[in-house]
């Protein structure tokens, strides 16, 4: 790939819908922005941009490879310009004691200068805050929200300090909202106290969306931070604060009309998506898959191309593995969390393979793990970033894609409004 200028902003995202999540945050604070399916090939042609978001599958696999993978990204990015390079996580810290957040974060700390890195999940508009450390779901700490049962990374701590101590090799500290309110000052100068005292990681307060502002001058002065799409967009906005970016408006084309059937996949079983199915079934059809039948081998993948099919024609349908929590677990008792997952996320990636060869140009894929799995089997090695359908989605409209002009959303399970698919299948013409 060959970018007319050097890159301002590089981005590491652990999933898929995480990176759209920030590609559609910095378009938005006017970058030029790129979302890319792993590190791009070489012969890829993407246009001149201001920032590059590196797409990941690493949040929930061996923190070796993860480590890796990260390392590759981050390797290509600097050799492109980007002074500055983001990890980007989930905005609940989806992350075990093994890792992936602190072994990643190492890793690429010891790769540029060593400087103590700035760590946030913060992202205000989401209703995601923290506050001495501990992060907050809406106004309910981490442990008692939902995510507490996540079949994947249960989240049983809220306090980000001791969270990320615990995956990391470095002494993790703290920068409260007392200095984070007294501006990027403050916050340089308690940053300062924390590194002499040996501290490699600090979790940073941000409560409103002004502190993210004073977090990313800060941040822009460092190689490395890591945090949710929130300092995400406290980066873009030092960096047009400073003269660094010019900001535009995205390019329209990327919203453009491909036509085409329309499909909906969930693999997300979040209270929010189990919601969103629900009041799709209003308005068109839906088919709900036995998650038990496809992870014991069943032809559930076969099934729902079948009962598709004949009906794209007459307008957009929904398919979806998703359950309650409740009954994932009992499948993961049954045949073992991970054995469980990569089931259930290759057969949607069968089921999104057998859509878009039966003609589907417009795909909705809810769910971190099944928009991966589904990004993936489909080959696509990028997107450009359109307009937003919820906070935290865009239209992507594939690059390079073998099958020609496709639009996507790709969402986060936790994200959206109660009408999503229909919002986003009414932008995505």
């Amino acid at each position: 790939m060959t970018l007319a200028a050097k890159i301002s902003l590089g981005c590491i995202a652990d999933d898929y819908t995480g990176a759209s999540d920030l590609a559609n945050t910095l378009t938005r604070a006017g970058l030029r922005t790129v979302q890319t399916i792993g590190v791009p090939p070489d012969d890829l042609a993407l246009p001149e941009v201001d920032a590059v978001v590196v797409s990941l599958k690493s949040r929930s696999i061996e923190a070796g490879l993860a480590v890796t993978r990260s390392r590759a990204a981050d390797k290509w990015l600097r050799g492109r310009g980007a002074s500055h390079v983001l990890f980007k996580i989930c905005s609940t810290f989806d992350s075990t004691d093994a890792g992936n957040i602190g072994p990643v974060m190492d890793a690429l700390r010891d790769d540029c200068d060593g400087a103590i890195v700035l760590v946030t999940p913060a992202f205000p508009e989401t209703g995601r805050t923290v506050y001495q450390g501990n992060l907050f779901v809406g106004a309910a700490p981490l442990n008692e929200s939902p995510l507490k049962d996540h079949p994947l990374n249960p989240m049983h701590d809220s306090n980000l300090v001791r969270v990320l101590a615990r995956q990391s090799r470095t002494k993790v500290g703290l920068v409260n909202l007392a200095s984070v309110t007294r501006g990027t000052d403050a916050v340089r100068a308690q940053l300062a106290e924390l590194s002499a005292k040996g501290t490699g990681a600090a979790i940073i307060d941000a409560v409103f969306d002004r502190d993210l502002e004073t977090i990313g001058l800060v941040a822009a002065g460092h190689r490395l931070s890591v945090g949710a799409s929130g300092i995400g967009l406290g980066l873009a906005r030092a960096l047009v604060s400073t003269g660094r970016v010019s900001p535009i408006v995205a390019a329209a084309e990327a919203s453009a009309p491909v036509g085409g059937p329309a499909a909906c996949l969930a693999g997300s079983c979040s209270q929010a998506t189990l919601q969103q199915i629900a009041n799709a079934e209003r308005v068109m059809p839906v088919l709900h898959l036995d998650p038990e039948q496809i992870v014991a081998g069943g032809s559930e993948a076969q099934r729902a191309l079948a009962w598709a099919k004949p009906r794209l024609a007459d307008g957009p349908v929904l398919i979806a593995s998703s359950a309650t929590p409740e009954a994932v677990g009992a499948v993961q008792a049954r045949y073992g969390r991970d054995a469980a997952g990569h089931a259930i996320e290759q057969a949607m990636a069968d089921i999104a393979e057998g859509l878009v060869q039966s003609g589907v140009r417009r795909l909705v894929v809810a769910g971190g793990e099944t928009s991966g799995a589904v990004v993936d089997r489909l080959k696509i090695p990028g997107f450009l970033v359109g307009a937003e359908i919820a906070a935290g989605v865009p239209v992507l409209r594939a690059v390079g894609a073998k099958e020609g002009g496709m639009l996507l959303a790709l969402k986060s399970g936790n994200f959206g409004g109660p009408e999503f698919f229909s919002d986003a299948l009414g932008l995505m013409r």
